[in-house]
């Protein structure tokens, strides 16, 4: 009986261990990925995407956003992955139209991250970075309630 308590205990260790390797993970490579100067987004940049994901994020201690915080679904891989140069001088809006209550997370060049929820308008998110870094941009288009839908990233500098 004792055998099979602590088998059972290891099992829910292994467990919660596998859940928590179960977030956004910027150390892996977007499913696209580009490169983009900050002259090169001044005119809009378009990228279709279907929002939503499998991690809920507020499972996730390690993202700590410096933006707002709040729930969403995201996957583990970004969407995304940019190359960003030449931003220096430039503010760089980031916004995503959907079908459904779309979320956004970002992991900037200089290890920040920042999420948003609905700064969009109609349960769409957006998010300006005033003094965005060169270096590679990870993004995640999740959703606020966990289901998928169509959506669209928007690019550009100002």
């Amino acid at each position: 009986m004792k055998l099979l308590a602590s088998l059972s205990i290891a099992a829910a260790i292994t467990l919660m261990a596998n859940v928590a390797l179960a977030c956004p993970d910027y150390s892996q490579w977007g499913r696209e990925s580009y490169s983009a100067s900050g002259n090169q987004l001044y005119q809009p940049q378009f990228f279709n995407v279907v929002a939503g994901g499998e991690n809920y994020l507020q499972n996730c201690r390690h993202i700590n956003p410096r933006t707002d915080r709040g729930p969403g679904y995201f996957t583990t891989a970004p969407d995304f992955t940019f190359d960003l140069r030449g931003m220096r001088g430039y503010e760089l809006h980031i916004s995503v139209v959907s079908q459904c209550d779309s979320a956004l997370l970002i992991n900037t060049g200089s290890a920040n991250w920042y999420y948003d929820d609905d700064d969009n308008g109609n349960l769409d998110p957006k998010i300006i970075l005033t003094r965005p870094s060169d270096g590679y941009m990870d993004i995640w288009v999740g959703t606020y309630d966990g289901q998928y839908c169509d959506a669209t990233l928007r690019l550009e500098t100002f």
